[in-house]
Formats: C-alpha cells, structure tokens, sequence
C-alpha cells in the first residue's frame, strides 16, 4: 500500500510517501510543494491545487493520511490553512484517493507511543522506524512523513473499524482515540 501524508498549508504543504507491506515500512520520496509570499491567497490555492494533482498523478496512492486542523492563537493564518486543506482534499477525493485524517496527538500516539510526545521526538522516532539516516527536510514535509506513517501503523491494527467511515462516503473515514 502506497500512502501519502499530508501537512496541510497554504505556505508550504509538506508531502510524505511512505510503502507499507507485511509490517514494514519505506519512505519513497518527500517534500514540499511551496507558494510565494505575497501572492493573493487565490493564486496560491490555484498552485497547491495544481502541484496536488501533479503529485496524485505520479505517484497513484492507494490513500491520503492528512493531519486534522489544530487552531492555535493566529485565526487569520488557520483560515488560510483551512482553504489549502479543502483544495488538497478536493484534489484526492476527485482522483478517488481514500482520504484519511488524524489529530496531531493520534500521529505522536501512533508514532512514539505517547500522544504528548514533543515534535523532536516524533522526528527520531520517524527517522528510526524508516531507517533512515536523516530527519526529512524541510520540517513540513517530516511531519508529512510522520502522518503517512501513522496511518501505515494506524490501519494495519484492529482499530481500524468499516463503520469507522463517515457517512455519505465509505471512502473517506476518520479514526479516533
């Protein structure tokens, strides 16, 4: 099974593909896809769009693993992220991508052990259960990497449930603690 992790944004959107089979994992390629500063919101959604399909198309995932949107103390930046998402959403649900979301506690959980883990943990652990010898960069896409990995672990186990889907669509389902 082929996965791609998402960390959503409208700056940078970070991408992880990570290949799942018999209980092992691989990372297959990561990055970011990027948007200039100062570019109207519009132009940049148009970008993201565009470079999302370009992705999907290469790359055919069998699933989307994308991290749920957490509202810190900046609303206007969240908003912008929440766009950027529902393009990336968009763009899987068009290709028939099964789409997937998890809280950032749910990838520390299904990573580390430890849904209150620090970030510079997940990372190693990240970098240790791929076997690799660096942390990915840039952050965004590591936490990208993070995400598809957290799925890899999340739905191989026994929580994951056919009535964990939401309804309207049996291709988009949710899993949660």
């Amino acid at each position: 099974m082929l996965i791609l992790g998402i960390d959503p944004g409208f700056a940078i959107v970070g991408f992880g593909l990570v290949e799942t089979a018999g209980g092992k994992q691989r990372l297959v390629q990561c990055g970011a896809i990027t948007t200039p500063a100062g570019e109207p919101l519009p132009t940049r959604l148009v970008q993201i769009a565009d470079d999302m399909d370009l992705l999907l198309e290469q790359f055919r995932p069998d699933a989307m693993a994308i991290e749920e949107l957490f509202f810190n103390n900046n609303i206007t930046t969240g908003i912008g992220v929440a766009q950027a998402r529902g393009v990336l959403l968009l763009a899987a649900e068009r290709r028939q991508v099964p789409i997937y979301e998890y809280s950032p506690s749910q990838v520390k959980q299904a990573v580390v052990g430890y849904g209150k883990a620090e970030k510079r943990q997940v990372m190693d652990m990240t970098k240790r259960l791929l076997g690799l010898k660096h942390v990915p960069k840039p952050d965004d896409a590591a936490d990208a990497v993070a995400i598809a990995l957290c799925h890899a672990r999340s739905y191989t186990s026994r929580l994951q449930r056919p009535d964990a889907a939401r309804p309207g669509s049996g291709r988009y389902a949710v899993r949660k603690n």
